[in-house]
């Protein structure tokens, strides 16, 4: 070989390794996710006292793939892959691979993002953050069974989503998933739109959701395989649609935050061709009282209306929250959640099987990590 030819085939190696290390740099696919296991006590669950080992209160268990590979011109291909798990036994979340998330789009710096798959509402992502189950205490803070998915009790299949970019502080995003149900185009399929502002330590946000036949096209909070809903299981069985208004504010002070929100969840002919309707008021704050101790604390007001019997469910519900940050990733806590029902309604808070009266008090010493 001369020495011509050894120089060609040395500048195609390099350029060969130049291009693939710029592609690489073009491209990022991160691994991550969090552990969150803790003990619980619950004063009265079914009669009687419960302790447990539970994973996935404060924030959900999870591990994840996400990716962005850079297309040129401002625009870029984006997947995320999420699956939830218990960490006290090793079992998926709702028996699904990718229960969390699982889609893959198109995200332009100017235009916004279009996302295609199971996902999140954008009620989860621009209202939640409004509420005390977002900051602190997940899942036993949110509002009765999460009858609103201001915790994300459940994602969105076989779903398209538009969020824009954020001008002079507004976002948007709107949402539609597919029935895929021949000749019938709205069963089980769902909507939604959402808007947020932020200006400074201000922010503010309103959206709506609705799901057509949620027994079917949602796993959410259904009676059965040994849990029972007895806030609205049955309602949620027979309803035609689950339609949810939701708006939400907040407001920082130095090392004070307060925050508000209220839903309204109407469960669509969910008794006897009758609609059920429930209406949850929450105020919140939360206090940085050093630079590794949060404290919370936060109060829910629930009214419902049954238009089929007349009955009027009440519940009120009181969440309390420490955490303790050991390092970035790993922090300690403790919470309580006390509610009261009244109204002929038994109480159960998110997370348990209902109480035999109109009490109930959960515990919980956690820790959780995050990678």
């Amino acid at each position: 070989m001369n020495r011509k030819m050894k120089m060609v085939r040395l500048v195609g190696a390099l350029f060969c390794v130049g291009v693939a290390s710029s592609a690489h740099a073009q491209s990022s696919v991160t691994l991550y996710g969090i552990l969150d296991t803790g003990i619980d006590f619950a004063s009265n669950v079914n009669g009687s006292h419960l302790y447990q080992m539970a994973s996935g209160v404060s924030a959900g268990s999870r591990w994840g793939v996400r990716g962005r590979e850079d297309l040129g011109g401002g625009l870029a291909a984006v997947f995320d892959l999420e699956s939830g798990f218990n960490s006290a036994n090793g079992s998926l979340g709702s028996g699904l691979a990718f229960s969390r998330n699982a889609y893959v789009g198109l995200a332009s710096q100017t235009a916004g993002t279009v996302t295609l798959g199971r996902q999140w509402d954008p009620l989860v992502d621009l209202i939640e953050p409004f509420s005390l189950n977002d900051s602190y205490g997940g899942w036993y803070f949110s509002h009765p069974n999460d009858m609103d998915n201001l915790d994300n009790g459940f994602a969105i299949s076989n779903a398209v989503k538009y969020r824009s970019p954020t001008i002079g502080g507004f976002t948007g995003e709107a949402l539609y998933s597919f029935g895929g149900q021949a000749g019938q185009f709205s069963n089980n399929a769902a909507y939604s739109a959402a808007a947020s502002y932020t200006n400074g330590p201000f922010s503010m946000g309103a959206g709506y959701l609705r799901v057509n036949d949620p027994e079917e096209s949602i796993q959410s909070y259904q009676n059965g395989s040994g849990f029972t809903n007895a806030v609205y299981g049955n309602y949620l069985a027979n309803a035609r649609s689950q339609g949810i208004f939701a708006a939400g504010a907040s407001y920082e002070i130095g090392k004070f935050k307060v925050m508000g929100n209220f839903t309204n969840v109407n469960f669509q002919q969910g008794d006897a061709g009758q609609d059920v309707k429930f209406q949850n008021y929450e105020i919140a704050g939360t206090f940085a009282a050093t630079s590794q101790l949060n404290l919370a604390a936060g109060y829910t007001y629930t009214d419902g209306r049954n238009h089929a019997t007349n009955q009027e469910p009440k519940y009120q519900q009181l969440n309390l929250s420490a955490e303790y940050e050991l390092s970035k990733r790993t922090a300690v806590y403790a919470l309580a959640a006390l509610q009261r029902a009244s109204g002929g309604a038994v109480a159960q808070i998110a997370g348990f099987d209902p109480s035999s009266n109109g009490k109930q008090v959960v515990g919980r010493v956690g820790v959780r990590h995050s990678f």
